[in-house]
């Protein structure tokens, strides 16, 4: 895959890490790897977070 077409939030793992290593679904390409289509942010609702906020699905 072209490495323009990666999803730049996860750079193309379709997962992010928070800063106590929780690894979660990239919610900016919905855990594809790939760039949004049109500069479209795959998923803009609100997340459901803890008290720490970690993303609770």
């Amino acid at each position: 895959m072209p490495r323009d077409e990666f999803c730049l939030a996860c750079d193309g793992e379709g997962l992010l890490m928070d800063d106590e290593e929780w690894r979660y679904t990239c919610k900016v390409c919905g855990g594809s790897g790939y760039k949004p289509q049109e500069g479209r942010v795959y998923n803009r609702e609100v997340a459901n977070v803890d008290e720490m906020n970690r993303l609770l699905d």
